[in-house]
């Protein structure tokens, strides 16, 4: 999926807990007997699809059903389990207030934020310049940190290809100034707004893209908020500037002319394997960008700018870490190069190289 396509993108639903790892498939364990014993079933059950539909089936027919084991019980036993049950209903409505006044929480020092945010942008579009004090407290973080322990070699020298950004989205992306972050006042969710130089964008006339995330009212299992949907603004493209439009293999088992169609709801599409499990990862990929946006990158976008974000990430993650990291390098050097000519004719006596490495200092969430 493209990054133009992500912002069309108008509408997905999922019951998804808002954990990092929530839309992630579940996993085997990590003892290598275990792993072991999972390749040598996924290679039978690939090797062969009669049994692999005949295991499906037969999972399928599981799901929902009473082990028996409950019932066995003696009946002292059974009225103490749905006892407990009854306690566990409170404490999920205490975990349901929990996550609420975690929202509201979150919506507080988000105001708290905007300031930082809004200094971060002005520097990275150069209608301001860092202060000596701003600067100096950037160059004692470097200072106490062990530049042979960086991964900037690792970020530079083996970034995976960027799933998300096609070489078609760069040019579109030039013209992007600013990404920003608010949570929705009314209902539990929040939106992501994308902001272009109209003046220099060849490719549609909206000034503002934006993609709303909606949560359910109630919690799930785990005690987390679930993700309900998102819904993607109306792009209006200029002339043969549709981006969506041309067929990108990549990963794309829907060979479809048009891939402007609004994407279907839970319950519209056929039930195909191979349709549910293309829901699945859009519902995965989409979900993932935006909090990866919201919690991550945003906040934390000169970390992922100078690869320092990736000494904090699981080994297992690396790969989704030097992605991001591509990414938030890529788009940031855009916004700068939209705004260098403005820099160069305030600051002629600037070098480049200073104000592409100011363009790293938090730029309001330009990522």
């Amino acid at each position: 999926m493209s990054f133009s396509r992500y912002a069309a993108r108008s509408e997905l639903r999922s019951n998804a807990p808002l954990t990092r790892e929530a839309l992630s498939r579940p996993t085997v364990g990590t003892i290598g007997e275990e792993d072991e014993n999972a390749v040598d079933v996924a290679s039978a059950l690939q090797g062969n699809p009669a049994l692999a539909a005949m295991v499906q089936d037969k999972l399928s027919s599981l799901v929902g059903r009473s082990s028996g084991y409950v019932e066995s019980l003696p009946n002292h036993i059974r009225r103490r389990v749905e006892g407990l049950k009854g306690v566990q209903v409170e404490h999920h409505k205490i975990e349901a207030d929990f996550q609420k006044e975690i929202l509201e929480l979150e919506k507080k020092y988000a105001q708290r934020y905007k300031p930082l945010y809004e200094r971060r942008a002005a520097i990275i579009q150069g209608k301001q310049e860092p202060t000596s004090d701003e600067v100096k407290a950037g160059e004692a973080v470097d200072a106490d940190e062990d530049d042979d322990e960086q991964p900037e070699s690792l970020a530079d020298n083996h970034i995976a290809l960027s799933e998300l950004i096609t070489e078609r989205d760069e040019e579109a992306l030039r013209a992007l100034v600013d990404v920003r972050m608010s949570y929705l006042v009314d209902q539990a969710g929040f939106k992501l707004e994308f902001e272009f130089d109209a003046a220099k964008n060849d490719y549609f006339t909206n000034q503002v893209l934006t993609k709303t995330y909606y949560y359910q009212d109630e919690v799930g299992f785990s005690g987390d908020l679930v993700y309900d949907h998102a819904e993607g603004c109306k792009i209006d493209w200029k002339e043969d500037k549709d981006l969506t439009h041309k067929i990108e293999t990549k990963k794309q088992r829907n060979k479809n002319t048009n891939q402007t169609r609004t994407p279907p709801k839970n319950g519209e599409i056929e039930d195909d394997d191979a349709d549910l499990d293309e829901l699945d990862e859009r519902l995965e990929l989409d979900y993932q960008i935006g909090e990866d946006l919201k919690d991550r990158i945003i906040p934390h976008a000169v970390d992922f700018f100078t690869g320092k974000a990736l000494q904090y990430e699981d080994l297992d993650d690396l790969d989704d870490a030097i992605s991001t990291t591509r990414m938030t390098r890529m788009t940031m050097r855009m916004t700068t190069m939209t705004s260098r000519a403005d820099r160069s004719s305030a600051h002629p006596s600037a070098p480049d190289g200073r104000f592409a490495r100011s363009s790293g200092v938090q730029a309001a969430g330009s990522a």
